[in-house]
């Protein structure tokens, strides 16, 4: 996995004083990865995919994709978009879908019209996500949107659903959000620290909603964005008390856990109809 999570525990009293206080995460199922072929070794079986998107994730899923033996038969960028026909998308047997907050509503429905199967990973658009999942349904076609398709952070995902879980009974903690990012990513917060604030509001009861700044309301969730140079991705959810703080954290090191994903997840929507997520294709 091209990057790093972990649990810390730190308290602001002293050795003698503590009461070696343990937290305890359930076993949650997660696919063999290191036995399973289709991560470690290329695709039994190649697939034709369109790129719609041909940025920096568009070529990492690129270099990827040809990797594990498919071909790229498409790609969409701002140069060529009268490419983009129902006649050439439908040459692929998926499309993966990274642009932007303000094209990707738009492609996403193009993709379903013309009934490719589709695997969307842009982010900044999600108050238009059900309008999609229901053309997709209309349309009897597949869509797959996952906010991130790193292996690491949706393993990362379900640690932070259940750590939220046995935090709800301890109203002395204050949750609270940071995320950083490279300063080219548009939109804030990130679409995983949203799914990772959305989890936590699920589970805890004493917060009603997530706020992108600094908040001394009791009941919001602060996200702190911050974008600095190079960094691909770092996502910290921290529970504070007087006592101690317990922090779980996410850092990738480069895109090609996101990349690898994608391509696990153009693969796995081929020849499907429904709507999806990244835990049927990771078996989490």
């Amino acid at each position: 996995m091209s990057g790093r999570f972990f649990l810390t525990f730190t308290s602001s009293r002293p050795s003698s004083q503590l009461y070696s206080p343990v937290v305890v995460i359930k076993p949650f199922r997660v696919a063999n990865f290191a036995k399973n072929k289709y991560w470690t070794m290329g695709s039994a079986n190649g697939i034709k995919i369109a790129l719609i998107g041909y940025g920096k994730m568009g070529k990492a899923i690129e270099e990827i994709a040809l990797q594990r033996g498919h071909e790229i038969v498409l790609k969409i960028d701002l140069h060529n978009a009268g490419d983009f026909t129902a006649a050439n998308l439908q040459k692929a047997d998926a499309a993966i879908e990274f642009t932007g907050p303000g094209s990707a509503f738009n492609n996403v429905m193009k993709c379903l019209e013309y009934g490719v199967p589709l695997v969307c990973g842009s982010t900044g658009w999600l108050d238009k996500m059900e309008e999609a999942r229901a053309y997709c349904k209309q349309q009897n076609g597949c869509f797959l949107y996952a906010s991130n398709f790193s292996v690491g952070v949706n393993i990362f995902f379900e640690i932070n659903k259940r750590l939220a879980e046995l935090m709800q009974p301890h109203a002395e903690y204050n949750v609270t959000m940071e995320e950083i990012h490279h300063t080219q990513k548009r939109d804030a917060p990130s679409g995983t620290a949203v799914t990772l604030a959305e989890q936590v509001l699920a589970k805890i009861g004493r917060k009603n909603k997530w706020v992108n700044n600094e908040t001394g309301v009791d009941s919001e969730l602060a996200i702190i964005s911050k974008r600095i140079d190079p960094a691909p991705g770092t996502h910290v959810v921290s529970y504070q008390s007087a006592i101690d703080t317990i922090d779980i954290v996410h850092t990738a090191h480069n895109r090609t856990g996101f990349a690898t994903g994608a391509v696990l997840a153009a693969e796995f929507v081929k020849g499907k109809k429904g709507i999806f997520s990244m835990k049927e294709v990771l078996g989490l």
